[in-house]
């Protein structure tokens, strides 16, 4: 009896397929789609998870000390056990001077290399690195012409640098610390191993110190092993002679020996806080991808089902078995997504990988190890066979329980207008999350924001498709007038199907309201605290003109030189850096790294005015003093006179002073510090710019005179220029803007990418998605269409109903997912910027036209051929 039921049931799924293979090749596309989103986000996610910084500068050492890059935050939260949070620190974390001593003296070290660097720039602008001529053992250079440098006006160039003609004897202009200097060129050397490390100069180790500033610290320990010492060994021996702390004053950082592909992360110490960065952001918009891929796959597969509602009610009518239907569907779905996990599977690797390379830099490029490809593809194939089954035989599960007699009314039944009372209380229940996650969205910050803010749209998304047939009244109780009357019999017609098909117009408009909703969400989370910063850093911006350096900055001497030249009444040197502040998050302990700037308070008050509103910024000097951002501020509960607990970017623990509170946080950061508080613990003490005040009038006039050529004195850009022309070339003069100083939102390269992989790859995964499931409900109204044309309707008739139809859907599900984003934004961007949420109208257009082209390729193409003669042809029947 049990194997009769089986060969029924796979006759049954045999006869399916074939039958309803158009609809299940649009299923198949879009779950096909699915399972390769999924794997190619399961790529990228395990690329950087197995990704460290590349070996380079230290291509010749076998072993490297360095201090630990990490700092931790131990909190109790509420009813809980004590927690610790990590966090990497900005800056470079430096070692005193006298660990070099003990690492040269452990046994199987035959050399021990103080290793400094400081940004060095040649005459015509090229960006180099200074180092001392013993370091270049660590990355095997070796003399190609000339000797080593024997003095402080002697420095050996890289190859790199010497092709523009120079040889050992000629003189060559550098700019390091201050004004350029004349060096003369002892020698070129040559790299081995490390030859992809940046362009060197090498300076004696005593003037590579005086131009460090920071004598009695080092960055990193080279150690070279003897002969025969394996890494683990050397790794042990060192490990043994070092103090538990790095020694430096005001630091509880702990020392690390790297060996192996750990020492690259010595040269680019950044380089796996990025990466936690990334996977974070990654792993929010992943669970929107899992969110979204599960919506998709029910979806699809459901409506699949509900359009053979009335084949399957007919066959239970006549004698088929529950269990027999439901293996049936399970069979047809399990051959569907073995198809999609296929399909999927060869997709996510092409797509991983374009997903890599988008993300991949040179402090971190992201490898492909030969496992993760297949473990890929086998992570989205997994997710569709596992859910493709079970979603098809619950969607089946209101007729296949029916009795035969029931069943044989439910053949010809309309479907039902209302969605039942569960699917009720889950769309309500998921509405009301949203909207708190919307709210919770306000705690977070710059495309952190952004990320909650679309997991808060997500679960928007999915109610409006749990409560869409009610939804679907309420649009067609608005529409329906004007479109039947706009329409004439066709417009009639389009709303007599959409009111008779309430679900099946929900299902159309879904995916609609997913693009929309998410794609804004994602694009409007940025450009909102842009814009919101901008016009807050331009409202505390007062200098007329502004002085850049290049990739190399500007050193404090330049500030100084400025403000000599004639027609200048102010200059301010803008430094860069940032601060970790440990905090709680609904008693969670959470490290937040935070930019900041460091300026002068002499002058200040002619180029910058944040805005205060409390205290006194001509107190911001020394190295106990802060100004604070109102809103940070009252979260912490400060004033002025209060001290404040923080990690400078090197890891240096401070308690500064509060001299001052300010307006302006959002544009210039919601700490600010005196420059000297700031210049010891970065890894470059450079200025980014320098800002300048002069007696010639407005911005946007002394704009214009930056931009004219005239010479004369008259001219203070021309005096600018003149005063900064010892610093060499790459100096540039030009009118200010408030985007010189604005500080938030931070978004580097790396978040760019993965909000480009945000839009554009599930941005379009979700048209994709509009397509197959308007052209699965359009090949689902063969018979609808050709008893239309049976009963008279016309060919232009029946176009136009389907335009309208189209129109309806497109308009509705742009409607609804404006409506969905507008939540989230909202309330994030008036919690932390006070403005509305900005989306620029052209990228709101494109995302219109695209939706519009979507819905019409999904309705109209397989509406021209779903039924054939029948339909748009020239017969009848």
């Amino acid at each position: 009896m049990r194997q009769g039921s089986r060969r029924a049931s796979a006759f049954l799924a045999r006869r399916s397929l074939a039958t309803h293979r158009r609809a299940w090749a649009a299923v198949i596309v879009a779950t096909g789609a699915a399972a390769a989103l999924v794997g190619a986000f399961a790529f990228v996610v395990g690329s950087l998870l197995v990704a460290v910084p590349p070996v380079q500068r230290y291509a010749g050492a076998d072993a490297v000390v360095a201090a630990d890059q990490k700092v931790s935050y131990t909190a109790k939260p509420w009813g809980s056990e004590p927690r610790t949070t990590t966090a990497y620190l900005p800056e470079r974390a430096r070692l005193d001077r006298s660990v070099l001593a003990a690492v040269a003296g452990a046994d199987g070290v035959a050399k021990a290399v103080a290793d400094d660097s400081v940004p060095v720039s040649t005459g015509d602008g090229r960006p180099a690195v200074g180092r001392s001529w013993p370091s270049a053992v660590l990355t095997r250079y070796e003399l190609a012409e000339g000797r080593a440098p024997r003095d402080a006006s002697e420095v050996v160039l890289d190859g790199a640098l010497a092709a523009g003609g120079h040889a050992p004897g000629e003189r060559v202009v550098l700019r390091a610390d201050g004004a350029a200097r004349t060096y003369t060129v002892s020698g070129i050397a040559r790299a081995g191993d490390g030859g992809d490390a940046p362009p060197a100069v090498f300076f004696t180790e005593p003037r590579l110190t005086a131009l460090a500033g920071h004598p009695g610290r080092i960055d990193a320990i080279g150690v070279v092993a003897e002969e025969g010492v394996s890494p683990d060994a050397l790794r042990d021996a060192v490990g043994a002679v070092l103090p538990e702390r790095s020694g430096v004053a005001g630091s509880d950082r702990g020392v690390r020996v790297l060996t192996g592909a750990e020492r690259g992360e010595a040269e680019h110490v950044d380089a796996l806080g990025g990466r936690g960065d990334q996977l974070a952001l990654l792993g929010s918009i992943g669970g929107t991808v899992l969110m979204v891929a599960l919506l998709v796959i029910a979806s699809t597969l459901s409506q699949a089902i509900r359009q053979r509602s009335g084949e399957l009610a007919l066959l239970r009518a006549v004698g088929a078995s529950p269990r027999q239907l439901r293996s049936a569907i399970g069979r047809e779905a399990g051959r569907v997504s073995a198809a999609a996990a296929l399909l999927g599977g060869l997709g996510a690797v092409p797509l991983g990988l374009a997903m890599r390379s988008l993300l991949t830099t040179d402090p971190l490029p992201l490898p492909v190890p030969w496992w993760l490809p297949p473990a890929a593809a086998l992570t989205g194939g997994l997710l569709v066979a596992l859910l493709a089954r079970p979603v098809a035989m619950l969607a089946a599960r209101s007729i296949t329980r029916l009795r035969p007699a029931a069943a044989l009314g439910a053949a010809t039944a309309d479907e039902p207008s209302e969605p039942g009372r569960f699917r009720t209380v889950a769309g309500v229940v998921l509405a009301f999350a949203g909207i708190s996650s919307a709210a919770v969205a306000t705690t977070q910050s710059g495309q952190a924001a952004g990320a909650a803010a679309s997991g808060a749209a997500m679960s928007l998304v999915i109610a409006v498709a749990l409560l869409g047939p009610r939804i679907s009244r309420i649009v067609l109780g608005v529409l329906g007038r004007p479109l039947r009357k706009a329409g004439g019999v066709s417009g009639f017609l389009a709303e007599r199907a959409a009111s008779a098909h309430t679900r099946r117009l929900a299902t159309a408009f879904t995916p609609i309201v997913l693009v929309v909703a998410f794609v804004c969400v994602q694009l409007a989370s940025g450009p909102t605290m842009e814009r919101a910063a901008g016009h807050q850093a331009s409202a505390a911006l007062r200098a007329d003109l502004v002085a850049t350096g290049g990739g190399a900055g500007l050193p404090a001497g330049a500030a100084r030189a400025v403000r000599e030249a004639p027609g200048v009444t102010a200059a301010t040197g803008v430094l860069r850096s940032a601060v970790v502040l440990a905090d709680r998050q609904a008693g969670e302990p959470v490290l937040t790294r935070l930019p900041v700037l460091g300026v002068e308070a002499r002058g200040l008050s002619g180029t910058l005015d944040p805005g205060v509103t409390a205290g006194d910024l001509d107190r911001l000097t020394g190295r106990d003093a802060v100004a604070v951002g109102a809103d940070r501020a009252k979260s912490l509960d400060l004033g002025p006179g209060d001290r404040v607990a923080l990690r400078l970017g090197d890891g240096t623990r401070v308690e500064p002073r509060v001299v001052a509170v300010y307006e302006h946080e959002l544009g210039l950061g919601e700490f600010l510090f005196p420059r000297e508080a700031l210049a010891g613990h970065v890894s470059a003490a450079r200025d980014q710019v320098v800002l300048i005040r002069t007696g010639s009038g407005s911005g946007s006039e002394a704009g214009s005179e930056a931009g004219s050529e005239a010479g004369s004195g008259a001219d203070p850009a021309a005096a600018v220029r003149q005063a900064l022309a010892p610093y060499g070339g790459g100096v540039a003069v030009r009118a200010a803007t408030g985007d010189d100083i604005a500080i938030a939102p931070p978004v580097s390269d790396g978040d760019n990418a993965v909000i480009v992989i945000g839009v554009g790859v599930i941005g379009g995964f979700a048209l994709l998605a509009v397509v197959s499931t308007l052209a699965l409900i359009t090949i689902g109204r063969r018979g609808e269409f050709r008893l239309l044309r049976m009963v008279g309707t016309g060919r232009r008739q029946l176009r136009r109903m389907l335009v309208l139809e189209t129109g309806l859907v497109t308009f509705a599900g742009l409607v609804i997912g404006t409506a969905v984003a507008a939540v989230p934004l909202t309330a994030f961007a008036v919690s932390l910027a006070g403005t509305a949420p900005y989306l620029p109208p052209v990228h709101y257009a494109v995302i219109a036209g695209a939706v519009a082209l979507a819905a019409a390729a999904g309705t109209l193409v397989p509406g021209a051929s779903a039924g054939g003669r029948f339909v748009l042809g020239r017969r009848a029947g």
